[in-house]
C-alpha cells in the first residue's frame, strides 16, 4: 500500500476510535500504534498530524497523543462579500482582469483519494525519486561551514556554474540566477518582460500553470498552434504581426502536454522571427534530464545559440527530484538579467542557502548520474507500458505521438466526446486523469485527455489503471 494511503486509512480508523477516550484523554503511545496496526512510526506520525490539523487531537512532544478539549466559543461569521468589488475593481485603464486560476495546475498536484489510480501526477512517483541521495545530500551540506548564512542573492557560485555549463554555449555563471522553482522563475520573467495588459505568444496546447502565471499579472495569452515538430514558424510570424507582442514562451524539448521536439530547421527560424519582431523567447527547459533511455542525442537548449540576449532560459533540477526540491536557474543577458535580478530580489530575496548547498552536494555525487540513468530506464519502460495498454484497450483513444521523454502521453478523444464527463466517470472508476481544456488559452479544436506515468508505482499500476479508464469510456462514449 502506498504510504499516503496508509496515512489515510490510519487516520480513519483512529478518527472512529476517539470517542473512547474523555476529552483531554491519553491515546495510545506511537509504539503502541506501530505494534497494533502494523505500520511504520513515520505512518503513525502522520495520521496523528492529519488529526492534529483537524482540531482532533492534541500532541505534546515527550508526552504523547491527547483527545482534543471540544472548543468552548464559535468565531463569529464574517461577511466577505465586499471583497468581489475590491478584487473586481481593476481600473478601466486595465485591459485584461488579472484573474486567478490555479485549477489547471492543481490538477497536478492534488493528491488523488485512496485507491485512486494517478494517471494525473506531474512529478516523479517516490519509488523513483533520490531520496536517499537527497537526504544524504541535506546532511552533509547542513555541516557545511557557512550552510545556514545568508548566501548570495544571485545564488552560489558554484551551483550557477553547474547550471551554466548544463546550458551550454558562451553562458556564464555571472548570466545566471538561482530561483525557487520552475514556476517561481516562469513567473519572474513574464513580470520583467511583459507590461500587464500586454499580449503574450504561448504554444497551444501548452502547460496551464504557465497561462495562470499570464492571466494573474494581467497579460493576454495568444495562442500559436504546435505540431510533431514543435511550434509553427509561419503562424508564430503571423502572431507577431497580428498582436504586437515582445515575448514567446515555449518549451522546444519535450513539450508540454504534446511530447513535441522543436526539430533543427525550425530552431534557427524560431529566433530569426523573434529577433526581427523585437521580443523574447522564454524558453521553459523544463524536461532535459527526464529523457528515455531511447532519446538518442539531445539538441541544445535555444539559450547555447543566442549570442544576442533573446533567450531567457529556464531550467530546474525539481521535475528530475522531488517536488519539494525547489532550486532552479534562470539565464539571460544584457539589461533583461538586471530586471530579473531586481525582480528575484524584491520577490524573494534569496534561495535560502541550505537547499542550495544540498543541491550542490547531490548533483557532485556518483549517485546522481545513477539515479539519472534509473530514471531514464524506468521511464521508458513505464510509457512502453502505458502505450500498449492503450493501444490494446482504448484504441478509439488517438495517440498521435510517443515522445522519448518526459512523464505522460497527450491523446485526443473521438470526435463529440465529452472530456468532462470522461474525467469525472474515470474518477469514480478509481483512476484520476488530467483534462486537455486547461492546457488551451482559447477554443480547443477537440477534447483530449493527458496521462502521466511516471506519478504511479508500477507497470501493474499501468494496467490496471488502463482497465479502469477502459471502464469509464465504456460509461460515457
Amino acid at each position: 500500500m502506498q504510504e499516503r494511503s496508509s496515512v489515510a486509512d490510519l487516520a480513519e480508523q483512529l478518527r472512529g476510535e476517539l470517542n473512547r477516550y474523555s476529552p483531554g484523554g491519553k491515546l495510545p503511545s506511537s509504539r503502541a500504534l506501530v505494534e497494533r496496526f502494523r505500520v511504520s512510526p513515520v505512518t503513525v506520525s502522520r495520521a496523528l498530524a492529519q488529526l492534529a490539523a483537524e482540531g482532533l487531537v492534541v500532541t505534546r512532544p515527550g508526552a504523547g497523543a491527547f483527545r482534543a478539549r471540544p472548543r468552548t466559543a464559535t468565531a463569529p461569521v464574517g461577511d466577505t462579500s465586499w471583497q468581489e468589488v475590491a478584487l473586481s475593481a481593476d481600473g478601466a485603464a486595465d485591459l485584461v482582469p488579472r484573474s486567478v486560476d490555479a485549477s489547471g495546475v492543481l490538477v497536478s498536484l492534488a493528491a488523488p483519494p485512496p485507491g485512486v489510480i494517478e494517471f494525473s501526477g506531474g512529478y516523479l512517483h517516490p519509488s523513483l525519486q533520490p531520496e536517499r541521495a537527497m537526504a544524504a545530500a541535506l546532511s552533509r551540506a547542513g555541516r557545511r561551514p557557512g550552510a545556514w548564512g545568508r548566501p548570495p542573492t544571485d545564488g552560489l557560485p558554484e551551483l550557477r556554474e553547474w547550471f551554466a555549463r548544463g546550458i551550454g554555449g558562451a553562458i556564464t555563471a555571472a548570466e545566471v540566477l538561482i530561483t525557487a522553482g520552475g514556476q517561481s522563475a516562469l513567473t519572474i520573467a513574464l513580470r520583467a518582460l511583459a507590461p500587464p495588459g500586454a499580449p503574450v505568444l504561448v504554444e497551444s496546447p501548452t502547460y496551464p500553470g504557465m497561462l495562470a502565471i499570464a492571466r494573474a499579472a494581467g497579460l493576454r495569452p495568444v495562442p500559436v498552434p504546435v505540431d510533431a515538430e514543435g511550434v509553427r514558424p509561419a503562424l508564430l510570424a503571423d502572431a507577431f504581426r497580428a498582436s504586437g507582442a515582445r515575448v514567446f514562451v515555449c518549451q522546444p524539448l519535450m513539450q508540454n502536454p504534446t511530447g513535441a521536439v522543436l526539430r533543427s530547421g525550425r530552431r534557427e527560424e524560431v529566433l530569426r522571427i523573434v529577433r526581427e519582431a523585437g521580443a523574447f523567447v522564454v524558453e521553459d527547459d523544463f524536461v532535459r534530464r527526464l529523457v528515455h533511455e531511447d532519446a538518442g542525442p539531445l539538441p541544445r537548449p535555444l539559450a547555447a545559440d543566442d549570442p544576442d540576449g533573446v533567450v531567457v532560459h529556464v531550467c530546474s533540477l525539481t521535475k528530475a527530484t522531488s517536488p519539494s526540491f525547489r532550486v532552479s536557474a534562470l539565464a539571460a543577458r544584457g539589461p533583461a538579467l538586471e530586471r530579473l535580478r531586481a525582480i528575484q530580489v524584491v520577490d524573494t530575496f534569496f534561495v535560502p542557502r541550505p537547499l542550495q548547498e544540498a543541491a550542490l552536494e547531490l548533483v557532485g555525487s556518483p549517485a546522481w548520474p545513477r539515479h539519472l540513468r534509473t530514471v531514464a530506464t524506468a521511464l521508458r519502460t513505464r510509457r512502453d507500458a502505458m502505450t500498449s495498454a492503450l493501444r490494446l484497450h482504448l484504441p478509439e483513444l488517438a495517440l498521435p505521438h510517443i515522445p522519448s521523454g518526459g512523464y505522460h502521453l497527450w491523446l485526443r478523444l473521438p470526435d463529440g466526446a465529452d472530456e468532462s464527463a470522461l474525467v469525472s466517470a474515470a474518477l469514480r472508476a478509481g483512476v484520476a486523469i488530467t483534462p486537455g481544456r486547461p492546457y488551451f488559452s482559447a477554443e480547443p479544436p477537440a477534447g483530449h485527455l493527458r496521462l502521466s506515468f511516471a506519478a504511479v508505482a508500477g507497470e501493474g499500476e499501468i494496467t490496471e489503471g488502463v482497465w479502469r479508464l477502459r471502464a469509464a469510456c465504456d460509461e460515457v462514449l
